[in-house]
């Protein structure tokens, strides 16, 4: 994999990368706040590697800034990230979840779900239904108004986010989801291992 100079991109085969540890691959990206910050740590420790800071620190670098832009199509629906994948996971798995089953599809704690279960619920989005042979279980449920405002939000939403994608070439979109996909896909081996 290769940057768009030639030179060899961050998270490059390290086989095949002969440079010392401490000039690690910026690539076309090399004047961003990530490379600055990599440059000063090469000051301050010239013998460390700091190649996965150049992954790993653009990748949060780029969750915080999609999260300060607050996805203006949700925002302008009322709507927050989390409430919105509350919300989706409902209408993509097409049945009622337990608040447990939420948690799980939108990688959220029990607490967080229960404070949006209840906002949605007054908002008359989602509906609850006490388990008739269990009555501490609950089930939850799109109303028809949360399954309209779902299906009519997101294809906005999407073309939003293609317009935040649209920077990177269709192949370089492809490659970048290849390569979170295999990194995503590792992550959640390795925490199953550690939970099992």
């Amino acid at each position: 994999m290769t940057a768009t100079n030639g030179e060899p991109a961050a998270g490059a085969d390290a086989t095949n990368d002969r440079r010392a540890p401490h000039q690690g691959a910026t690539g076309a990206a090399g004047n961003d706040t990530v490379a600055a910050v990599v440059r000063q740590w090469r000051t301050v420790h010239p013998d460390l590697d700091t190649r996965p800071m150049e992954v790993i620190g653009r990748i949060n670098r780029c969750a915080a800034l999609l999260q300060q832009a607050e996805d203006a199509p949700l925002r302008r629906a009322g709507l927050s990230r989390p409430e919105f994948d509350l919300l989706g996971a409902l209408r993509r798995t097409g049945h009622e979840l337990t608040p447990g089953d939420v948690a799980r599809e939108t990688f959220s704690s029990g607490a967080a779900v229960t404070k949006r279960l209840k906002q949605l619920t007054e908002r008359g989005l989602v509906e609850r239904r006490v388990d008739a042979r269990d009555r501490r279980v609950a089930h939850v449920r799109l109303t028809d108004a949360g399954r309209d405002l779902v299906d009519g939000i997101l294809p906005e939403q999407l073309a939003y986010e293609t317009a935040v994608l649209s920077v990177l070439a269709p192949e370089g979109q492809g490659e970048l989801a290849g390569l979170l996909a295999e990194l995503l896909s590792r992550l959640e081996g390795l925490s199953g291992a550690l939970r099992a």
